[in-house]
């Protein structure tokens, strides 16, 4: 009987729960969440058999979702949250552990970002280490952990980071959250952003405290929209490059910072999901046999010979615009890119603020409240936090991925695909903008001919 404690913040969630569903006699699926915006744990999850990734699977077994068993925590809190009861019956049950909790806001406060990414990867270490049944734990990472190098190699580096893990943990326990907060650009040193510091962190805290566990790490890229399964093209958040492509899809967001020979580190969700699973199935039986000496790492961006720029990504995407227009759209869909910060600025003033000013009157002049000028301030600003992931092409070594997709049947390969050298972006990002248009945008289908008019208009 396999079980599971899944920890996620991530896309993948409902998309890796739905497949284990759906593929495999799980018996339980161990979810520890918290509550959020009001709702209740229990309220959160009775609200899954609604959402779109669940729709086929309830269709085929209404009682699906009852394997999936929440459980009260919070990755903030001393001891993840977790009651002594709670505690307890996942030391006693759990076999598989997955986890991916994480803030994933670049701009998270340090004390947030330490508690949550790094301070809760020790805290499930050390219950992991309670597990008598354990086979198998997947720290979920990022293949932009380290991304203060530029070729990166399925490996550690804990020699760009400032000051050791246990030692920063040690001053986020001791000091105030605002000392802490204070001292985040000494401690971040070259990484941009508390994202990628904290997540680095964890890295080394699982390389330093992982022990004899059956564990390893995957680093996914950007992971976007899915490509087939449970459905093409869902999506259910405006995280990354999907933000810009839905704001351009709406025609707010015209111009923006884009260096267009840089790779695009983008992998769909539901490959991921894929692989997050495989490398479970491995480390459980690798383990069986002989530990490695340390976690191994396996990172899952787009393949050599299947590399996508963000040229491409915008090309393809305009290509394909008038195929499924929004009926949303405020003005025709396009996008300026550059590189230059003070042409962006430039850009922006034309293409962005004057057009903002202009609606915002309008509004004050019929009574309503201007929203446009607030709207694009937000929008720069989430384009300055990604300019540093969106002008640089990293070279990502995946040896071990490729290793791990020869050691898999060919029943396995077709049923847990992950195989990102076989995908068709120019059919992929057909798909994708199907799903941004129905999953983001609410359109219905039988508003496409609708669509249409207002893009030919």
């Amino acid at each position: 009987m396999l079980k599971f404690n899944i920890k996620f913040k991530f896309i993948a969630f409902s998309v890796t729960i739905e497949k284990l569903l759906r593929t495999t006699e799980v018996r339980r699926i161990y979810v520890l969440i918290r509550s959020k915006r009001g709702q209740e744990m229990q309220e959160r999850c009775a609200a899954w058999e609604a959402e779109p990734v669940f729709v086929n699977l309830m269709k085929v077994d209404p009682e699906a979702l009852k394997r999936v068993v929440p459980l009260g925590g919070d990755c903030q809190e001393p001891d993840l949250g977790l009651s002594i009861p709670d505690r307890q019956l996942l030391v006693d049950e759990v076999q598989i552990v997955l986890h991916s909790a994480a803030t994933v806001r670049f701009v998270e406060p340090l004390h947030i970002a330490l508690a949550i990414n790094t301070r809760a990867t020790r805290l499930m270490i050390q219950l992991a280490k309670e597990m008598p049944h354990l086979e198998a734990f997947v720290h979920v990472s990022t293949a932009f952990s380290n991304c203060v190098v530029e070729h990166v190699s399925e490996r550690f580096y804990p020699e760009h980071l400032t000051c050791p893990a246990k030692k920063v943990l040690e001053l986020h326990d001791g000091i105030s959250a605002e000392l802490m907060d204070n001292m985040a650009p000494a401690l971040l040193g070259r990484y941009p952003n508390t994202y990628t510091y904290t997540k680095a962190l964890a890295e080394q805290l699982l390389q330093q405290e992982a022990g004899d566990l059956p564990i390893c790490i995957f680093r996914p890229g950007v992971i976007i929209a899915s490509y087939k399964e449970p459905m093409s093209g869902w999506i259910d958040n405006l995280y990354g490059p999907i933000a810009v492509l839905y704001g351009a899809a709406i025609g707010v967001l015209r111009v923006t910072r884009l260096n267009l020979k840089a790779n695009a580190g983008i992998v769909p969700v539901d490959f991921c999901a894929n692989m997050l699973l495989t490398c479970a199935w491995h480390t459980a039986r690798e383990s069986r046999m002989k530990l490695p000496p340390e976690p191994p790492i396996y990172t899952f961006t787009p393949a050599q010979d299947n590399l996508i720029t963000w040229g491409g990504f915008r090309s393809k995407a305009a290509l394909l615009r008038s195929n499924y227009p929004l009926t949303k759209m405020m003005w025709m869909p396009f996008l300026h890119c550059t590189t230059s910060p003070w042409m962006f600025r430039l850009l922006a003033c034309f293409y962005h603020l004057l057009p903002g000013y202009a609606i915002d009157l309008v509004l004050r002049l019929r009574g309503r409240k201007p929203r446009m000028i607030k709207l694009y301030d937000k929008i720069h600003k989430n384009i300055d936090i990604l300019v540093p992931f969106v002008d640089t092409s990293w070279h990502f070594d995946t040896f071990n991925t490729h290793q791990l997709w020869r050691r898999m049947s060919a029943e396995d390969r077709e049923l847990y695909d992950f195989d990102i050298a076989s995908i068709d972006w120019d059919d992929y990002f057909l798909q994708a903008l199907a799903g941004l248009r129905l999953y983001l945008g609410k359109d219905e289908p039988e508003s496409l001919e609708r669509g249409h008019k207002i893009f030919r208009r």
